[in-house]
């Protein structure tokens, strides 16, 4: 059925969900689990507006990268605690559904298993949800959980 299932995770509770659901489809079917982290970059126009002021600013995309990657591996221990052996973590920058589906692709993905809401920002409620812009574009199956 399913070769390769793609989890894309942000820390929120609907992506652990859809961790879940994805470890027992892995279950069911014996294929590859993948987690993706996708981090926004952060300008430094952004960093201007910010009220609390990093002492190196150029160095904040490292620390969103390191942050990314604590969310990342957290998922993959989660997956590993519930059965799914062999499970592999990704992160990648920059902007969230555009990387998920471009993931998906580069990798040979046939299921992507998101929540339905994530830890989106304000820009997301004006643009169109995470999930929305996947399921839109995405060449491959598409669960919400």
């Amino acid at each position: 059925m399913f070769k390769h299932i793609l989890a894309p995770y942000d820390g929120s509770k609907n992506a652990m969900a859809a961790l879940e659901k994805a470890v027992e489809l892995k279950a069911l079917t014996g294929a590859q689990l993948t987690i993706l982290t996708v981090y926004r970059h952060h300008s430094l126009l952004e960093a201007s507006f910010s009220m609390i002021r990093p002492g190196n600013p150029e160095n904040m995309d490292d620390i969103m990268r390191g942050h990314a990657s604590e969310i990342a591996e957290t998922a993959k221990r989660r997956a590993i605690e519930l059965g799914g052996t062999g499970t592999r973590a990704f992160v990648r920058n920059g902007p969230v559904a555009r990387g998920i589906v471009s993931f998906a692709q580069e990798h040979g993905v046939d299921l992507i298993v998101l929540g339905t809401r994530g830890l989106g920002s304000v820009e997301e409620y004006l643009l169109g949800s995470v999930s929305h812009k996947v399921t839109g574009t995405a060449r491959c199956p598409v669960l919400v959980v």
